[in-house]
């Protein structure tokens, strides 16, 4: 006989959790990876445990050159030690239960299944939280919500390809180092840059007769020396047809971060176990000047 459900009562309400006929195999999420761990410096992942936790961060001192004429008299340069502090002080949780009747008869592991999405869960938050962070702390950006390039290749619209070459001459400018250079944007900007019109699916840049989007590669090799990386975490834009791309060296931005807790404790109004996660985090944009938005029309 089927055992009864209270009034109110709402967990897997579908009752898919009965092994009557259902695959031992369960659909699961589409989980998108963090992208924020690829393009900032994560040194400081490990000195980090808990809420509140403060990393101390030395900066490299400046050096400073002098001509030098033979004899003369050399004064030594006194080092700076500034620090910048990082604090962890973002956090999120996630909780939810499981009843001792469906963990007994269900076909699959609940609480393993849910504690793996609640996971992704937070790196898809964490990931809004600290490229919003980056934007606002970006050495320069171009143009603003409502008003920026026009992508495409009609007349008077710029080719992506051409945003891509405009910031890496911006990096080059202020000397910014050609290794470990990261583009991020959004899937509408990647549809223009492999639009058929683009310069990019022009063989004749490559010179070898295949273009980089041709053979695939685009997002596994450089593109103006930027690493490409694709997100769905910008924060939406006020103005329709209105998208945010970011750009910069890894070293501009720290991150560190951690499941700071998951715990089963026990519901002490029903059979059931309560399953809860914390994760914290914090960023500090170190480096602005190797930091830069644009705001871009796509329509």
């Amino acid at each position: 006989m089927a055992i009864g459900t209270a009034n109110g009562y709402n967990n897997l309400p579908s009752g898919n959790w009965l092994p009557a006929i259902y695959s031992q195999k369960v659909q699961k999420f589409f989980r998108t990876a963090s992208v924020v761990e690829d393009i900032t410096n994560t040194d400081y992942a490990g000195e980090i445990e808990a809420y509140g936790d403060t990393v101390n961060i030395i900066k490299e001192p400046t050096i400073s050159v002098s001509s030098y004429t033979r004899g003369a008299q050399i004064a030594p340069q006194n080092l700076a030690d500034d620090q910048i502090q990082m604090v962890v002080d973002q956090a999120n949780a996630f909780a939810f239960k499981v009843d001792d009747i469906e963990e007994r008869q269900a076909h699959v592991n609940w609480e393993a299944l849910a504690t793996s999405s609640g996971a992704y869960a937070l790196k898809d938050s964490y990931d809004a939280n600290v490229i919003a962070a980056m934007l606002a702390g970006a050495g320069t950006t171009t143009g603003s919500d409502g008003s920026g390039a026009d992508v495409g290749f009609a007349s008077g619209e710029v080719d992506p390809m051409d945003i891509l070459a405009t910031a890496a001459k911006n990096l080059h400018a202020l000397d910014i180092p050609t290794d470990n250079r990261w583009f991020l944007a959004s899937p509408e900007f990647y549809e223009q840059l492999g639009n058929a019109s683009s310069k990019l699916m022009d063989a004749s840049i490559t010179g070898d007769g295949t273009s980089p989007l041709r053979n695939g590669s685009v997002l596994n090799g450089l593109v103006n020396g930027f690493k490409l990386y694709m997100t769905n975490n910008f924060a939406a834009s006020s103005t329709s047809n209105y998208v945010k791309v970011l750009f910069g060296h890894m070293s501009s931005t720290a991150t560190a971060n951690a499941i700071a807790k998951t715990e089963v404790i026990r519901d002490p109004d029903s059979f059931s176990d309560i399953v809860r996660g914390l994760h914290v985090f914090g960023r500090k944009v170190l480096r602005s000047e190797a930091l830069q938005a644009r705001h871009l029309l796509i329509d």
